[in-house]
């Protein structure tokens, strides 16, 4: 039964499991089942095998159930498989070693049979895991339609607390725990499976956010919540702290299911009142009450108490870490779906038309109203949506205004006449069918307008195209955008890595790709990487940029894994009036663009407050505009996309 419903929220993270700590012999699976699902949890996260099982010479596997007592959809669907916690591959005693090995070798065969869809694997038993990673690696090229789920408990990996003080204070030598070294050093090992995943278990510490939003972009897939971590409230009620609440919060906007685990250390009736239950009528038809019962209802409170996804986000979020091409508008004529999805982005019109307005108002007076009519240009003028903003601009402060709306796609021009006959406007809009580079304007243009923005600003080549178009611009004459600024921050992506590791080729690895992200850490806050000013009348202007930037990680952050870049743009339209997708100063509400990613061939490891040096080069030629970049600090990679060899925008 789902934690609750959210308006747009169709993922996992609704249901809620519950961990089976004693082995259900016999026929206890299919009764513990039956009662776990009658008390709303979802899902069972179960051991497969006897824990007291040691392989050998023909013993046969004392599993916890035949197939038999659960039907196919039932093991697929409510049942996570845990396998032996005693399991230790990386043992110094060789008999405990081999016995590890092939008791894990034949649960998940068992699990494979029983067509589970994700099975729990025990956390390595110290730093040093090679081993268990090696046997774990060979498993996972075996396995086609089932996860691994490594068990990490999440520890500090700082002093939180005058106890973790005391504890240093006795043993000067003593170190601090960082828990996601484990899981990094283990999934290097298995070469960033894609099949595998981790199991957080959520214990009554935490560390600081900064540490925790690192789990933001790794394949987090349960948050094992353990009932020691719960506090009680004045009711007797079990309720987490409000670090625990926004971590959980967090969880259920990734995506990840919450398991609840341990024994109850609060005996509350579920059907007191007051109670945080979601369906009292259901609980009365259920003859004894689940002892974990109360944290799951508190989970559900957590739960339907989130805000609904916003209509943006409900629009947007099968795009959510989809690879994505840029456009390339210059080579390629966008189709007429394309056009209407950002024509539907009212938010970046209005900036527009309000940018316009402000202009036309600086351009004439009030007492040249009646004598001026000012000279609009709109280069790259699409279905029209600019030539709309401006003559509405026009009307709304009085201004005359001639429009020329220039545009090279042929199809686009056909609806451009289509609209401009239909509103009335051909006294006002003159269609210029041409590129605009191309185009001999007979006449100066007092303002220029074009949206020829990519998500990192320049990457549409609007630099190129302003150059060319800048011409027809009077020299006191007015650019919008007028300035624009491009900002890149370092990511931990795994999920964005493996997919682009599935294609198998470096090329894939050096093109930026347009992405909604979503399951992404952001390490530290964007920086600006290269900006344009427009109309820009300098004989030696240039469209190559260079620079290089140093990233400092907060203090509490550990240490992490960096897998790309990603970047926004900001820029501004006229004077006060700007839009853009930079995190800090982003235009509300506006869905035209989503960020880019340069990705990183092989991810960078970042030990904790080691800084992080990147250079970025926009690169021109003849016939192209293409990125290089490179990371130089903590450790050197290779220069992607050199010459443009991977990826480039046409001109």
């Amino acid at each position: 039964m789902p934690l609750g419903q959210r308006a747009g929220d169709k993922s996992d993270s609704r249901y809620c499991g519950v961990e089976v700590l004693d082995f259900p012999a016999g026929d206890g699976l299919p009764a513990v089942l039956t009662h776990s699902l009658s008390s709303a949890f979802d899902f069972l996260l179960a051991p497969l095998v006897d824990p007291d099982y040691r392989p050998t010479p023909g013993a046969v596997l004392p599993v916890a159930a035949s197939d038999l007592v659960l039907s196919p959809s039932q093991w697929s669907s409510h049942i996570v498989g845990k396998i032996s916690e005693w399991i230790d591959l990386d043992s110094e005693d060789e008999q405990l070693r081999l016995d590890s090995e092939l008791t894990l070798k034949q649960e998940i065969a068992w699990a494979t049979h029983l067509s589970l869809q994700a099975c729990v694997i025990p956390p390595p038993k110290r730093s040093t895991c090679a081993n268990y990673a090696r046997v774990v690696n060979n498993i996972l090229q075996g396995l086609t339609n089932m996860q691994l789920w490594l068990r990490i408990p999440l520890e500090k990996s700082e002093s939180m607390d005058e106890d973790h003080d005391k504890v240093n204070n006795n043993n000067p030598t003593s170190e601090t725990v960082d828990s996601w070294e484990w899981w990094n050093s283990f999934r290097l090992l298995c070469e960033h499976s894609s099949q595998l995943y981790v199991a957080l278990d959520i214990l009554s510490s935490l560390p600081s956010m900064n540490s925790l939003g690192r789990w933001f972009g790794e394949p987090v897939r349960a948050a094992i919540l353990q009932t020691d971590a719960f506090l009680t409230n004045a009711r007797g009620y079990p309720c987490l702290s409000k670090r625990h609440q926004t971590l959980l919060t967090g969880f259920f906007n990734h995506s990840v299911q919450v398991i609840i685990s341990g024994r109850s250390n609060h005996n509350v009736s579920q059907v007191s009142e007051g109670v945080l239950s979601r369906d009292e009528n259901h609980t009365e038809d259920t003859p004894t009450q689940h002892a974990l019962s109360p944290y799951l209802d508190y989970m559900a409170y957590l739960y339907q108490r989130m805000d609904p996804l916003p209509e943006q986000e409900r629009f947007e979020i099968n795009y959510r870490d989809f690879l994505q091409s840029p456009l390339q508008p210059l080579m390629d004529n966008l189709e007429a779906q394309t056009y209407e999805t950002f024509e539907k982005d009212t938010v970046k019109y209005t900036q527009y038309q309000r940018a316009i307005a402000k202009a036309l108002v600086d351009k004439v007076s009030d007492d040249e109203v009646s004598t001026t009519r000012t000279v609009l240009m709109v280069v790259g003028a699409g279905r029209g949506p600019l030539v709309r903003a401006s003559l509405q601009a026009a009307e709304e402060t009085g201004r005359m205004l001639k429009v020329y709306a220039v545009e090279k796609n042929p199809n686009a021009v056909i609806t451009l006449h289509s609209l401009i006959k239909l509103e009335g406007w051909e006294s006002m809009v003159t269609i210029i069918s041409s590129d605009m580079r191309c185009w001999d304007a007979p006449e100066k243009a007092d303002i220029l307008v074009s949206e020829l923005l990519g998500s990192f600003g320049d990457n549409e080549l609007s630099p190129e195209c302003l150059d060319g178009a800048q011409r027809f611009l009077k020299p006191d004459g007015i650019s919008i955008p007028s300035s624009y600024t491009s900002f890149i921050q370092p990511v931990t992506a795994s999920k964005l890595h493996n997919d682009i590791k599935a294609h198998k080729d470096i090329a894939h690895f050096e093109t930026a790709y347009v992405v909604k992200l979503h399951r992404v850490a952001r390490l530290a806050p964007p920086q600006e990487v290269f900006s344009f000013a427009h109309p820009n009348f300098s004989p030696k202007a240039t469209n190559q940029r260079y620079t290089k930037l140093q990233f400092e990680l907060p203090q509490d952050t550990g240490s992490c894994l960096v897998h790309g870049f990603a970047g926004y743009f900001d820029a501004v339209l006229y004077k006060d009036v700007h839009l853009g997708i930079e995190p800090n100063t982003c235009t509300p509400n506006m869905f035209s663009w989503f960020p880019i990613f340069f990705p990183l061939r092989k991810p960078i490891y970042v030990p904790s407050e080691s800084p992080i040096e990147v250079h970025f080069w926009r690169c021109c030629g003849a016939t192209k505009v293409w990125y290089e970049w490179a990371l130089v600090a903590p450790s050197p990679s290779p220069i992607h996309n050199s010459n443009g060899r991977s990826y480039w925008v046409g001109l």
